[in-house]
């Protein structure tokens, strides 16, 4: 960063410390030991979409690497687009423990792929799926360009409307302090409606 940079408040963007995404098992267990929240099997990513043929390769490559084990029972990994023209990528593994240990290393995978592909600062987000026995819906999102985590519970049917229960999402933050960097700026904890995985 250069003396213009600093005196004109702008900074570097911070690199994504992707390793943080391995702390999620551990957080798991604490979501259903403390609010009684196991996992989907589920998780995605999602990036800012780029043309051209070599963003077309790296999601080849992406598919290769996740659905290896597709001949063995696995489900494919999907890609789709949300209304706000953002690429979603959707890794499924067994709704268990292990499962969510896999699930997570495929996660990373994808965005260790992205980064040194080059498209690192497209990455936004990764969000990995809960419910409780209530069939309420969680997430817990790590946002790339803040190193941090925050919880999303929508409320009811992705259709019915676009509803947050917020003390859900205050008593996960109380949950998780000591699993996840929690983002401390509730302004950032930012609505992921429809996204795959939850």
């Amino acid at each position: 960063m250069g003396f213009l940079d600093a005196l004109l408040g702008r900074s570097k963007p911070v690199r994504p410390d992707l390793d943080r995404l391995f702390a999620l098992p551990s957080a798991a267990v604490t979501l259903q030991a403390g609010a009684g929240f196991t996992p989907t099997g589920r998780g995605s990513v999602c990036f800012a979409s780029v043309e051209g043929g070599a963003f077309t390769r790296l999601q080849q490559d992406v598919r290769a690497l996740l659905d290896t084990g597709t001949g063995h029972g696995g489900v494919p990994v999907e890609f789709g687009r949300d209304a706000y023209g953002y690429t979603w990528l959707l890794a499924r593994r067994p709704a268990d423990a292990d499962g969510t240990v896999a699930l997570v290393n495929d996660l990373h995978a994808v965005n260790t792929l992205l980064q040194e592909g080059g498209f690192g600062p497209q990455l936004l987000c990764s969000l990995l799926g809960f419910r409780d026995a209530e069939r309420r819906s969680l997430a817990l999102v790590y946002l790339y360009k803040r190193g941090t985590f925050y919880p999303f519970a929508p409320v009811g049917d992705p259709g019915a409307g676009e509803k947050r229960d917020n003390g859900l999402e205050l008593q996960a933050r109380a949950l998780l302090r000591d699993d996840l960097r929690i983002e401390e700026d509730l302004g950032r904890w930012f609505p992921v409606w429809g996204a795959p995985g939850l």
